[in-house]
C-alpha cells in the first residue's frame, strides 16, 4: 500500500480565504451533499500528482481510505484530509501548487452545482445556455487575461508518449514562450506537461513573470490524469463536452501533438466545429505537429480524416513536421489574424463568442453500451455530423480505457460495440490498431492492453 499522511488540515489562500458567514455555510453545505463523492474523487486526483497510473479505478482502490471534508474555521473554511497520498507533501507540509489545485476543485465543483446546475436562469439544454455556462465557470475561476494580446495557445496530445515526442513538445512550448504566448493544456502528463515546461523557460528568458499555464479538465479525466505541477491555473469543467468547448473558446490557436484516442477525440471535435458552414469566415490557427519520427503517425491521422470526412476537413488544419520554430511562427501569425478579426468586429479577445458549435458537439454524451452501439458511423452523412459521432466513439473508448465508470461498465457488460459502414469502420480499425501497437492507448506497463471495444462492419 502507498504511504499516506493520516491527518492534516489545510487553509485557503486568496480567493476563498475571506468569506462571509453565508458563503462559508454554502460551501460547507454544498460539499457534504450529493457532490461529496465527486469532490473526494477529484481531490484525490489532485493529491496524487506525479504518479504514473492512468487507471482511475486502481487509484481509488489504492487510496480507498482517503477522505476529505470541508469544515468551518475562524469564520471561514478549511479542508480536513484523512490518509492523503504522502507524495503531495514535503516534510509533512502540503506542496503549495497542490494546495492551490485542491481549492480549485472545491471552487469549481461547488460553483457548478450551485450557480450552473441549480440556476433556473441558465439552461444547459440549449446551445446558448451551454456557451454561457462555460464562460461563467471560466470567469469564476479568474483565468481570463483581458490585457493579454499575445494569445493563449491550446496544446493537445497524449499522456502516454515516448521521450523523443515529449522533448519535441517542450521545444515547441519553448518557442511559444519566447514569443510571449501563454499555454493551455489538459493539465496532465506527457504532451500536456511538455509545452508548459518549455514555455516556462521561454518566458524566463523574456523576463515574463506572469506566464499562464492553464489546465482544463473534467472529473472523469482528472481522476486518471492528475494535474502536472507546472499548472498555475486549474479549471474542472462538469463534463468532457464543456471542457472541449472551454478549450476552443478560450484559446486563440490549437496545436496537436501525437497522442491516442483522447487526442483523436479532440481533433474530431474541432474539425466538427470548423466544418460548420457558419464558421467558414473565422480565422482559427490549427496545427498538427511532431518530431520526424512521428511523421507516419500524422500521415495516418490525415488519411483517416480524408477517407472518413473528406478533403474539406483536411483543409482545416496544417501539418508541420519536426520544426518547432515554424510551428511557433505559424501560430503567432495566426493569433495576430485572430486579434485583428476580433478587434475589427468589436468582439471579445479572451473568449470566442462567434464560433458556432452544433448542439451535437455540446450536449453530454454518456458512453453506455446502448449509446455506443447507436452511433451513426455512416459515410452518407454530412461531414460535420459524422465528425461529431466519431468524436463520441473515441470518447467512449477513452472512458473504457481510463475512467472508473467506463471500466466498470466493460467489466459488467462486456466490450462496447461500434457499428458502421465498412468505409468508416475499416480505417477506424486500422487507426485503433496502430494506437495499440504504438502503445498510445494507455501508459505503457507490463500488462498487455486489452481493447474495450468491438467494431462491427455493416
Amino acid at each position: 500500500m502507498p504511504e499516506t499522511i493520516p491527518f492534516t488540515t489545510v487553509s485557503p489562500e486568496g480567493y476563498l480565504d475571506l468569506l462571509s458567514q453565508m458563503e462559508a455555510r454554502r460551501l460547507l453545505e454544498a460539499s457534504i451533499g450529493d457532490v461529496q463523492s465527486l469532490f473526494r474523487s477529484c481531490s484525490l486526483a489532485v493529491l496524487n500528482c506525479g504518479e504514473t497510473l492512468d487507471d482511475s479505478k486502481i487509484v481509488h482502490e489504492l487510496y480507498s481510505d482517503f477522505n476529505i471534508h470541508v469544515r468551518r474555521e475562524n469564520g471561514g473554511i478549511e479542508l480536513e484530509l484523512h490518509n492523503a497520498p504522502a507524495n503531495a507533501f514535503v516534510d509533512g507540509k502540503l506542496i503549495q501548487g497542490i494546495k492551490e489545485h485542491l481549492f480549485s476543485v472545491l471552487r469549481d465543483i461547488v460553483y457548478v452545482e450551485e450557480e450552473i446546475i441549480s440556476n433556473p436562469n441558465i439552461s444547459v439544454d440549449t446551445p446558448t445556455g451551454i456557451t454561457n455556462a462555460v464562460f461563467y465557470i471560466l470567469r469564476n475561476a479568474r483565468i481570463f487575461k483581458r490585457d493579454n494580446k499575445n494569445g493563449l495557445v491550446v496544446c493537445w496530445g497524449g499522456h502516454s508518449i515516448p521521450r523523443h515526442e515529449y522533448d519535441y513538445t517542450k521545444e515547441v512550448g519553448h518557442q511559444i514562450g519566447l514569443r510571449g504566448m501563454d499555454i493551455c493544456t489538459g493539465c496532465g502528463p506527457g504532451a500536456m506537461k511538455g509545452p508548459m515546461k518549455g514555455a516556462t523557460i521561454g518566458h524566463a528568458k523574456q523576463r515574463i513573470y506572469d506566464g499562464q499555464y492553464l489546465g482544463i479538465t473534467e472529473p472523469g479525466i482528472v481522476a486518471a490524469e492528475s494535474p502536472n505541477p507546472i499548472v498555475n491555473g486549474l479549471v474542472i469543467m462538469p463534463d468532457i463536452e464543456k471542457r472541449l468547448e472551454a478549450f476552443v473558446r478560450s484559446g486563440h490557436a490549437i496545436i496537436v501533438f501525437p497522442g491516442g484516442v483522447g487526442t483523436a477525440e479532440e481533433i474530431l471535435y474541432l474539425i466538427g466545429a470548423l466544418l460548420n458552414p457558419a464558421n467558414d469566415h473565422l480565422p482559427y490557427p490549427f496545427v498538427l505537429t511532431g518530431p520526424a519520427e512521428s511523421a507516419d503517425y500524422f500521415k495516418q491521422i490525415d488519411e483517416f480524416v480524408g477517407v472518413t470526412l473528406g478533403k474539406q476537413a483536411q483543409q482545416k488544419y496544417t501539418v508541420i513536421i519536426d520544426d518547432p520554430v515554424a510551428v511557433a511562427r505559424h501560430i503567432e501569425r495566426g493569433v495576430e489574424k485572430v486579434c485583428t478579426y476580433r478587434k475589427d468586429n468589436g468582439e471579445t479577445f479572451f473568449y470566442n463568442w462567434s464560433l458556432s458549435i452544433d448542439s451535437n458537439l455540446q450536449k453530454p454524451f454518456y458512453p453506455t453500451h446502448e449509446n455506443m452501439k447507436e452511433l451513426q458511423l455512416e459515410k452518407n452523412r454530412p461531414a460535420h455530423e459524422l465528425a461529431a459521432d466519431l468524436r463520441k466513439a473515441f470518447s467512449g473508448i477513452v472512458s473504457g480505457n481510463v475512467k472508473k465508470e467506463g471500466i466498470l461498465a466493460i467489466e459488467e457488460n462486456g466490450l462496447f460495440e461500434l457499428h458502421g459502414d465498412k468505409e468508416i469502420m475499416q480505417p477506424l480499425d486500422e487507426l485503433l490498431r496502430a494506437f495499440v501497437l504504438q502503445q498510445r492507448m494507455k501508459i505503457p506497463s507490463d500488462k498487455e492492453y486489452t481493447p474495450c471495444y468491438h467494431l462491427v462492419k455493416k
